[in-house]
């Protein structure tokens, strides 16, 4: 992929992995809490967390997840039944992506991961 804005910092992570612990509104806020943290990220509003609550297929049933941060932003999404999560991280701010992998694959107790850095 072509870079089409050299002069503009820019650093994306997609991180995709199954979980092993119990996801709930509550957890995807500390989630985001602690990955800003683990990454000296700055939120500057509150998490937006979205649930269909029963509408569509089963086996999308879960969470759609946004934190803004003055670094850009920082999209969770979670399926509950299947226990897998994709995480978008984009930032105009450099971060360490080993960083971030361990701190997303320690919090949400992942066993099986794959990321991919663009």
């Amino acid at each position: 992929m072509k870079d089409l804005a050299p002069n503009i910092t820019r650093q994306r992570l997609l991180i995709e992995g199954f979980y092993n612990i119990d996801a709930d509104k509550t957890v995807i806020t500390d989630y985001f809490k602690t990955i800003t943290k683990a990454l000296d990220l700055r939120m500057y509003g509150e998490p937006v967390i979205f649930s269909p609550a029963g509408e569509g297929k089963g086996i999308n049933q879960g969470y759609d997840a946004f934190v803004p941060l003055i670094d850009s932003g920082i999209s969770l999404y979670v399926w509950s039944n299947a226990r897998f999560l994709s995480l978008i991280i984009y930032t105009c701010k450099n971060f360490d992506e080993n960083r971030a992998i361990r701190a997303t694959r320690s919090f949400w107790k992942i066993d099986k991961m794959e990321s991919h850095s663009f």
